[in-house]
């Protein structure tokens, strides 16, 4: 495979990247740099080519060279534009006719095409717009940071940023044009994208980038980082409540600032170290770097935090490890206070390196601390909440203890090797389509965790055993969200479903003819759509003992998720209350801790009657299989229900259940072991009547 992938912000060279040398380059660039490092130990990966801008300037002469070997499957291009000089991404719209003219003309001088184009910020994404009409070239896109999540964060001040409004237009575009869109998190794929007109769930993926964490694993402490950051403290042995980033104001690093300033209990137990790029001169640095760096030392000023923080002017990228290493060795925390931060490498750094996390709840975060469990999410605009969250894990040695033990999962979870593997699978599916099955014979549609998953022997066998079942449709039925089942599903290795009901029947989704994306079912949508008030049933519930809300990406415009005490008494206050405001829903309790309320008419026993006559099955040619509470419709409604052996919630003893077959096997293999039980029935004779 040849993979061309165009990037035109930043400073971008193969080998000592200046990180934070231009406001733009920064965790962009790892990340492609990373990902064609991965890419390349792939023997089917032929040749990566990276396209980026030339230009001369005081970033150095490494820029102004149009051709950069990297090793012998990869290489730098770098284009000329229109303007010869160093640019900021807001000023690289003017750039964006030339750059693609002087790219089609490289493309079409190789004796080879590549096979795909992978755009990185919506700049890219209008260059390969470009590209994909005069050639034919797919591309797919990764946005890396996006213009309406830093719009919200500026408020009323967006307005007077006419290039924010240029840059929303080209993801506009790109989202609209790319083939798949590539997301780092489940906030980026469901949150922050959903902001967009061109918003479609089924074509993005979430791909969480992997991280090169061996090298943070036990860093040992170095004498001279170590020196670089006591120089500033009066009492350098206090632990460390270590930030490093980019000063640039997205990252809201004064916040964090004024956290520690406006705390004297937070200053009496610990110091404050801060490491904010690179900087030679104050007076070169650009706009924003240069205005965050000058509000950072006024608040540090303003509160008289001198001899409490450090502040050191540079830093080399392998002194990182020894960064970390010094505040785990004074038992610190690592802090990210980001408005927005799209995924967080940094994050996986610290926990790697065994600090524990206090994270904005914006982004990439949520995904890393629900995997690992190694810290507190909080509202980055809130300093008493920054404070606190250090405070509760500074007060107390176990909770420290937890947290930094934690964060050894982050190694496993995010790999480089299994970034790779999955993002050449959804290359090769692009340029080798699979189409669906146009009509099949049977339907199994089966819940995901517990069920399809949990086991991996078990997904393992059904993969194999799903590959001969030539007739037969696979789809999912979940409480997750679409994307919070595609990940788990890729992660994984289970077979593609060509129908995914999601949100616990609120949702439908069909597999598009290209077999890699998926569209909304709109006429179920509307269906469930009727006689639903969602915000008046979020009223209803809001001050119920018993019950509180989940974490805002488990909510949906179609379902309201809550964590319950498990009493039996639960469901009936939850539906007395509703019907009290006269409000008619449907009420699911699982796991016994689980409640979701969704439209009367959403389930995923209506979702698969749906999508059986959609497809013009009979109902004995449609398996379902399940484990616990929320399948109970599901279960229900079809005379082909598969309990699996390791179900919950007393699903075998239920009387609305007992035509189920219970299967002795658990996982994935008692839904095999349930489909075949059914044909085996179906196959046998009928007695004839005495």
């Amino acid at each position: 495979m040849f993979v061309l992938h165009v990037a035109l912000q930043g400073c971008l060279r193969a080998r000592n990247v200046e990180y934070g040398l231009t406001a733009d380059t920064g965790g962009h660039i790892r990340y492609l740099l990373d990902l064609v490092e991965a890419s390349v130990k792939d023997k089917r990966t032929e040749r990566v080519v990276i396209a980026t801008r030339l230009f001369h300037g005081r970033q150095g002469p490494d820029y102004a060279v149009a051709h950069e070997r990297a090793d012998e499957k990869v290489e730098i291009l770098r284009l000329p534009t229109r303007s010869p000089h160093y640019l900021e991404k807001e000023a690289l719209h003017g750039e964006v006719e030339s750059f693609a003219e002087n790219l089609i003309v490289f493309i079409e001088a190789q004796k080879r095409r590549p096979d795909v184009l992978h755009a990185h910020y919506a700049d890219a994404a209008s260059v390969c717009a470009i590209v994909e009409d005069r050639l034919g070239i797919p591309f797919v896109f990764t946005a890396h940071s996006l213009g309406r999540v830093k719009s919200k964060a500026l408020g009323s001040a967006a307005d007077a940023v006419p290039a924010l409004r240029e840059r929303i237009a080209a993801e506009e575009g790109a989202l609209a044009r790319a083939s798949v869109v590539i997301a780092s998190s489940r906030d980026e794929a469901e949150v922050q994208w959903a902001d967009y007109r061109a918003y479609e769930a089924g074509r993005i993926r979430i791909l969480p980038p992997g991280s090169d964490l061996e090298r943070f694993s036990g860093a040992p402490a170095c004498p001279a980082v170590d020196a670089s950051i006591d120089r500033f403290l009066r009492e350098p042995e206090k632990p460390a409540i270590l930030a490093l980033a980019r000063p640039v104001r997205k990252k809201n690093l004064a916040a964090l600032v004024r956290a520690f300033g406006e705390s004297p209990p937070l200053q009496e137990k610990a110091n404050l170290v801060i490491v904010a790029g690179t900087r030679e001169d104050f007076a070169t640095l650009d706009g924003d770097m240069a205005e965050t760096v000058a509000e950072i030392l006024h608040l540090i000023d303003r509160y008289d935090l001198y001899g409490r923080v450090a502040y050191p002017k540079t830093h080399r990228p392998e002194d990182v490890p020894a960064i970390y290493a010094y505040a785990r060795d004074r038992r610190g925390i690592f802090v990210n206070p980001a408005l927005n931060e799209p995924f967080g490498l940094t994050l996986l750094e610290a926990s790697a390196a065994g600090l524990p996390l206090v994270a904005t709840d914006s982004g990439g975060p949520n995904d890393i601390v629900e995997m690992c469990g190694n810290g507190i999410l909080v509202d980055p605009r809130s300093p008493d909440a920054i404070s606190e969250a250090c405070l509760s894990i500074l007060a107390d040695d176990t909770v420290w203890e937890r947290y930094a033990k934690a964060g050894a999962k982050a190694a496993e979870a995010y790999d480089w090797t299994r970034h790779a593997e999955r993002y050449h699978a959804l290359l090769r599916s692009l340029t080798k389509p699979v189409a669906p099955l146009a009509r099949p014979e049977q339907l199994l549609i089966c819940d995901i965790d517990n069920t399809l998953v949990g086991c991996e022997d078990s997904i393992r066998t059904f993969r194999n055993w799903r590959e001969r079942q030539r007739g037969l449709a696979f789809g999912v039925a979940t409480g997750r969200s679409f994307h919070s089942a595609m990940a788990i599903l890729e992660q994984q290795g289970a077979p593609r479903p060509q129908v995914m009901i999601t949100s616990v029947g609120s949702e439908i989704y069909h597999l598009d003819a290209n077999g890699t994306t998926y569209t909304q079912d709109a006429e179920w949508r509307e269906i469930v759509s009727r006689r639903w008030d969602r915000e008046s049933a979020r009223a209803a519930l809001a001050d119920l003992p018993g019950i509180h809300p989940q974490a805002p990406l488990e909510q949906r415009s179609h379902k309201l998720s809550y964590f319950s005490d498990g009493s039996r008494q639960t469901v009936p206050r939850v539906q007395a209350r509703l019907e009290a405001s006269g409000l008619v829903c449907s009420v699911i309790h699982s796991h016994g801790r689980y409640l979701d309320i969704l439209p009367l008419r959403a389930s995923k026993g209506t979702a698969v009657e749906f999508v059986r006559e959609r497809l013009g099955l009979p109902a004995d040619a449609v398996f379902v299989a399940g484990d616990s509470g929320n399948d109970i419709e599901m279960l229900r409604t079809m005379p082909q229900a598969i309990i699996v052996g390791n179900f919950s919630d007393d699903l075998a003893s239920l009387p609305a259940l007992s035509h189920s077959y219970v299967a002795r096997r658990t996982h994935a293999r008692g839904i095999i072991e349930g489909v075949l039980h059914f044909r085996d029935k179906a196959r046998q004779p009928c007695k004839p009547a005495s």
